[in-house]
């Protein structure tokens, strides 16, 4: 009963559903003007259904500068085992690296491989295209929102937080269940820790080690969230700016790996692990102590931007997707994303 008194007092544990419930009447009246359910879809025209959901992450990395991105290779996951090991050899891959779907979205089936019975494993286990990805070992990871107007030379870096992975320190006493229980985060995630974790859950965390319960870095997967937003700079602005004239990547938040926040604001030393599209949430909204109408307020003020980056496009020739068009890839996309959970 307290676990429900504390989540219901606090709009950041809301359901996504609940928590937009109240502004959505805002978002069906951009489809209302634009005469069109899907007006989104024109937002990023190089990115399938405008980055909405349901888009490769093949198509965002081949646009991005390869300096920019790690190394990356798509696998089958069909193909014979032999032949993904002789492909990750091959590609110079070394113990540990990432792996994730290739059309994913919330960290599902987002995994660290140790060796390779975990590649085999996963391997054997993932019923769709997924990917094998260098960890980028960059000590900081960090969130930028921007958005362009497509006639505009430049365009706005809206957000920027600093994100801390959903972990637990041991204090030598204590086992893993203990610790998870305490967590201010993590104990409202009970179940879903039980199932990743719950082989380990008797084990003693030794005093001042880290136990990373999820390497996600996502707000629905328990990350915690700095906001940064008074580090934004022109140099910050210049350097999105550059990205968005050569992808046409307008509206959307990059994920990031950086050597410091200050490099980052140089515009050297990072990597983009990836760049989400017009689906993608203001993220700076959370961990911030923001009042619920004010969050709402940033939301409303990204919808507004997103509805005027869509319409332009649609009328310069980027229409927006058909009624059926749009229908059937939500449809697809469900079924997909239901499969990957199943499996998660």
């Amino acid at each position: 009963m307290k676990k429900f008194f504390q989540k219901l007092l606090n709009w950041e544990l809301w359901n996504f559903y609940v928590l937009y419930l109240p502004i959505s009447p805002v978002w069906f009246w951009y489809c209302l003007r634009s005469g069109s359910l899907w007006f989104f879809s024109s937002s990023n025209p190089t990115i399938t259904f405008g980055g909405f959901e349901g888009e490769g992450k093949k198509e965002m990395y081949d646009q991005l500068p390869a300096h920019l991105v790690p190394k990356t290779i798509y696998i089958l996951h069909d193909s014979p085992f032999a032949a993904v090991k002789e492909k990750v050899e091959k590609a110079g891959f070394r113990y540990p690296f990432i792996v994730k779907p290739d059309v994913g979205m919330k960290g599902i089936l987002f995994r660290k491989i140790e060796d390779e019975e975990q590649l085999r494993k996963y391997h054997e286990r993932i019923p769709v295209e997924y990917i094998v990805q260098d960890m980028v070992d960059l000590p900081v990871e960090v969130s930028v929102f921007y958005y362009r107007h497509p006639a505009a030379q430049k365009g706005t870096v809206s957000g920027f937080i600093q994100k801390e992975l959903l972990h637990v320190v041991g204090d030598g006493q204590s086992t893993l269940q203990e610790l998870v229980e305490r967590h201010p985060r993590a104990r409202f995630r009970l179940e879903e820790m039980r199932h990743r974790h719950g082989h380990r859950f008797d084990r003693i965390i030794p005093a001042d080690e880290i136990f990373y319960l999820s390497y996600a870095g996502n707000h629905n997967r328990g990350a915690h969230f700095t906001n940064l937003h008074a580090e934004i700079n022109e140099t910050m602005h210049r350097l999105f700016d550059e990205l968005s004239h050569q992808t046409r990547f307008y509206y959307g938040r990059y994920d990031i790996k950086t050597t410091s926040i200050e490099e980052l604001k140089q515009g050297k030393n990072f990597q983009i692990l990836e760049f989400n599209g017009c689906g993608a949430e203001p993220n700076h909204i959370y961990d911030c102590g923001m009042p619920l109408p004010k969050a709402y307020g940033v939301i409303l003020e990204h919808w507004k931007a997103l509805y005027r980056i869509s319409r332009y496009n649609h009328v310069n020739g980027h229409p927006y997707w058909s009624f059926k068009r749009g229908l059937q890839f939500l449809k697809d996309s469900g079924k997909h994303f239901k499969l990957l959970e199943k499996f998660d």
